[in-house]
């Protein structure tokens, strides 16, 4: 490090920029990563600044196949620009950090802090200590030291909001290195969950998405069998509370009580992501997943029964080892049976340290290949199909932001309807902002959108739009290069309780 490190410099105030990986976890997990840098006085680099920024946080995923050469191939893009740019910090947390350890500092020498799935509340002491004692800073926790939603948090919207429930898995797939990254299962209390909520829909949120690796396995760790179910109808009693969402559910804990609590519930949306993995009975025994394909398709045709407008969304893993053409056959049999509104699908990716690596019996790429593109094009046409069905329908859609690429060549914004379905709509004359909730008629659908090309029937200005408002005006009026002092020492003090899925492997 240089004696001209800029983060020694009166007057000062350094940028911080996150790149983040993988599955809702680790975005909510960057939510307050970022909640930390800015206690400790970093201010958020601005859109585009590609690694300029004075602190440069990768928020890692560990399930893909590809995820050490991409973050190894963005650590070398970084090194020129970190050598030209002396006091610049580079900072490598997240499952692959968790996984990876020692590697990473081996790897990069120049990386600077390396930071478990458990200690993420350490990340601004971590680079004060680089920063002082000139050497990499490795400290990975093997157990959770404190619940992530005591720690600051900068949320990404105004007017939806994650809520983390439980973090770890109890769960052993073959093919999942996630559980022995995160740990076992540890869940909330209750009362802290709704208090959050509370909190956040004081401030203006009025959509929630409960969180969980396991999502509804909530309540094993406190030895309640029904704790999901009751907690989704105790944020249906929340005043401004308008839509409740969860991520990821697993067949093996979803029942009766869990579905009969979505549909009584109103303010729980008709929506759920159910992963598949396979159709196989075979390979779902080899995955060590504990349902099978009649589990599964009844609990498909429960939740149809009960909540007949729901929009059903899965994960699917083309070529585990041993996956035979009739195993395959399977999988595209439930996938037609099912009609998915959409389905994440994977290709299998051989992860060390998981017993799938190891199998006998590994399909060769592009067999692979070739039944993945089967998959897709056979859940293209049912997505489609169960897409024009929306055609006619008069839908309430939370008005989104930065979800329609194309909104302003089209002169049309987004939303979300109840069953999160995506419809881009017509632009009203009259002010409309992201939280705001209107209603449309859907005149066309595609396969992963709808369009509303009428006048918008009705807009309802509501407290969520008017907290994007406020932020946005908040965010404009914040002075730049104005000293907010160097990072503080230790662990934040934690806030007052008041305050697709998963990684495609649940």
């Amino acid at each position: 490090m240089s004696s001209i490190d800029r983060s020694q410099e009166v007057g000062v105030t350094r940028s911080y920029e996150i790149r983040t990986y993988g599955c809702q976890m680790n975005v909510h997990d960057s939510e307050r990563l970022a909640g930390l840098l800015e206690d400790a006085g970093y201010v958020r680099a601005p859109e585009g600044s590609d690694g300029d920024a004075d602190v440069v946080v990768f928020n890692t995923c560990a399930v893909r196949e590809n995820a050490d050469n991409r973050l190894y191939g963005n650590l070398g893009h970084l090194a020129p620009k970190k050598a030209k740019r002396p006091g610049m910090q580079i900072a490598v947390g997240g499952c692959l950090a968790q996984k990876d350890r020692d590697t990473i500092v081996k790897k990069a020498p120049w990386v600077d802090v390396v930071f478990g799935t458990h200690n993420i509340g350490k990340l601004p002491v971590l680079l004060e200590r680089a920063r002082v004692q000139q050497e990499a800073q490795v400290e990975i926790a093997e157990s959770l030291e404190a619940f992530p939603s005591t720690l600051p948090t900068r949320r990404e919207s105004a007017y939806a909001a994650w809520v983390s429930i439980s973090v770890g898995c109890n769960n052993t797939c073959t093919f999942c290195i996630v559980p022995a990254l995160r740990g076992k299962e540890k869940d909330r209390r209750p009362g802290d969950i709704l208090a959050e909520v509370e909190a956040l829909v004081a401030e203006g949120v009025s959509e929630i998405t409960l969180l969980g690796q396991n999502v509804n396995a909530y309540g094993s760790d406190i030895g309640d069998r029904e704790a999901f179910s009751k907690l989704l109808r105790a944020c249906g009693k929340i005043d401004g509370l308008e839509r409740v969402r969860f991520t990821s559910p697993h067949p093996r804990d979803f029942t009766d009580d869990v579905i009969a609590a979505m549909a009584e519930t109103p303010n729980v949306m008709p929506q759920l992501h159910m992963p598949l993995q396979s159709g196989s009975d075979a390979v779902l025994k080899a995955m060590r997943r504990s349902y099978r394909q009649e589990r599964y398709l009844g609990i498909i045709e429960k939740v149809r029964a009960a909540i007949p407008d729901a929009a059903i969304t899965t994960d699917i893993i083309v070529g585990f080892p041993g996956e035979t053409e009739e195993d395959f056959e399977q999988t595209l049999h439930v996938v037609r049976e099912a009609r998915f509104a959409q389905a994440f699908t994977f290709q299998y990716s051989k992860r060390p340290g998981t017993p799938a690596a190891e199998m006998d019996g590994q399909v060769p790429k592009e067999v692979v290949q070739a039944r993945y593109e089967r998959l897709v094009a056979l859940q293209e046409e049912i997505s489609w199909a169960e897409n024009k069905k929306q055609v006619g329908r008069t839908l309430e859609l939370m008005v989104a932001e930065g979800e329609g690429r194309k909104d302003d060549a089209t002169h049309r914004l987004s939303g979300r309807a109840p069953d999160n379905r995506l419809v881009h709509f017509t632009k009203p004359d009259q002010e409309v902002r992201p939280g705001d909730v209107v209603t449309v008629e859907v005149t066309y659908a595609a396969p992963h959108h709808l369009l509303a090309e009428g006048p918008v029937l009705d807009v309802r200005r509501t407290r969520a739009g008017d907290a994007w408002e406020k932020r946005n005006a908040a965010e404009a009026a914040k002075p730049t290069g104005v000293m907010l002092g160097l990072p503080k020492i230790g662990v934040p003090e934690p806030l007052p309780a008041a305050a697709n899925s998963g990684c495609g492997c649940d």
